[in-house]
């Protein structure tokens, strides 16, 4: 069985690769306290689909590079696209 998870990609820079973010909460073992902690995955996107904020969906893969281990299943959740250009064009015309 190949990992499944989902998590919010944080860099759509490279061609064809995404840097994705999967953060977990879990309590200490000693102290209890919720800790936060994140994986950070390379992600191979062979149609460019996803952009950076998005939230996605990641399946376990044959190494494509040294750091590349990740396949893109789908979008789950397309991020809210307002760009610094168009906040302000709205300033800029007030």
């Amino acid at each position: 069985m190949k990992k499944i998870l989902v998590g919010k990609v944080v860099s759509a820079k490279a061609s064809k690769t995404l840097r994705v973010d999967i953060e977990r909460r879990f309590p200490h073992a000693k102290y209890g306290k919720i800790v936060r902690a994140r994986t950070v995955c390379h992600v191979h996107d062979e149609e460019e689909q996803a952009g950076e904020g998005d939230l996605v969906e990641i399946v376990e893969a044959q190494p494509r590079s040294k750091t590349k281990r990740w396949d893109l299943v789908r979008v789950v959740k397309k991020a809210d696209d307002v760009s610094v250009e168009a906040a302000s064009a709205v300033v800029d015309s007030e």
